[in-house]
Formats: structure tokens, sequence, C-alpha cells
């Protein structure tokens, strides 16, 4: 399942190189405890298209992404994206998602690589942040790995391909959400926890960035 190391992570760099080329600035900061855990599931919130320029700016070596399976036919970047590494899964079958998230989770003990998933599950739009779906969550328990968020401030309607200069953004990487002696049950706690977490990083990170 994982074919490469940092294949991710090198395509994901000339996605974050390529901003300046659609007027963006983008300032990514990352918490020196964020930097502690060699292994861990890293979950961002997921805007739109753009997110592909501003948080491969902070994408951890040794790390692959976990998508929806309908990605693939993406021209182009889908195949990008399947030939360089990343996890395609099922979503729309429950059964089958779960049995995937079992594989990676076997995987990842076997290989000691990161995942990175959106657990929103699709673009919030402008919707703000969007419920999360228990994928990531149930990864992280079950390989007794900590869960790293990383939040964008908004970016809904703020960009425009007409412009030379579409403004800051800032992506932060925060402390890790350790799971250690958590159980399934556990689950719908851990996941409020971190979306609680997620949702106050972003109002300050957009009132940070709107007043610049």
């Amino acid at each position: 399942m994982f074919r490469s190391l940092n294949k991710v992570y090198y395509v994901c760099h000339a996605f974050a190189y390529s901003s300046r080329f659609i007027g963006l600035s983008v300032e990514p900061r990352i918490t020196a405890e964020s930097k502690l855990p060699k292994q861990a599931v890293y979950v961002g919130n997921h805007q739109n298209s753009f997110d592909l320029f501003i948080f491969p700016s902070l994408f951890p070596k040794r790390t692959v992404t976990v998508g929806k399976k309908s990605i693939v036919w993406i021209p182009i970047f889908g195949l990008l994206y399947w030939a360089s590494g990343n996890i395609l899964i099922n979503r729309t079958n429950r059964k089958k998602a779960i049995a995937t998230i079992d594989q990676i989770v076997d995987q990842m003990k076997a290989s000691h690589l990161s995942i990175w998933m959106f657990p929103e599950g699709t673009r919030s739009r402008g919707r703000g942040l969007l419920p999360f779906k228990s994928g990531a969550f149930h990864a992280a328990v079950q390989a007794g790995l900590p869960i790293i968020p990383v939040v964008s401030s908004d970016i809904h309607n703020k960009i425009k391909l007409s412009r030379w200069n579409n403004g800051k953004v800032i992506v932060e990487m925060l402390a890790p959400i350790s799971t250690e002696n958590l159980s399934v049950e556990d689950i719908p706690s851990l996941m409020e926890e971190c979306r609680q977490i997620m949702e106050n990083k972003l109002q300050e990170l957009t009132k940070e960035s709107e007043e610049e």
C-alpha cells in the first residue's frame, strides 16, 4: 500500500512552491510540540481546492494522505495522487471504509509511516468547520498514535486567479492530542475535543490574517 517513504512529501512541496503563482502568501507555523512524535495521524480542515497550495508548506516527511476513491478520476491530479503513494478509500461503503482503515493501521505499524486525513470528509466551501467523520480517530486509537491538528485560516472567496496578490493565509500545526490508553468508546469525545481545538484555532488565525 505504501509505495514510497517520501514521494508524497516531495510532490507536496512542489505544490507549496507553486502558491506564489496564484498570488498567495502562505505563512506556515509549526509548534515545538508537534515536532516531537516520530509518527502520528495528522488532521486538517478542508476548505476548497486551494488547500493543495497551503497545507504542503508544512507537510511532514514519511507521511501519506488518505482520500476518497473518486479523486483518482480527477484529470492529471488523480493519477498523480495515486502514483505518489497516497491511499484511496471508498467512503460510500462503510464496511469497505472500515476494512481499509484496519489495513492502514496494520501498514502504519509495519512501515512507521504517518497518515494525513481531512476528517470533515469534504470541502467546507465557506460553511465553517463541518462535522467530523471518525476514520482518522479510529486509526489513531487503533495504532496508539497521537493526533496532530493542522489548521488553515479561512480562504473562502479570498482567492481569485485574475489577481496577482491574493493576500496571506496562515497555516499552523498544533500540539499533539494523545490517544494513550483510549479505546473505541472514547472516540466520540476525542473527536469533539479535536474539533473544538481546531475551531478555536481557525477563528484565531482567520482574525489574525484579516488584520494584516
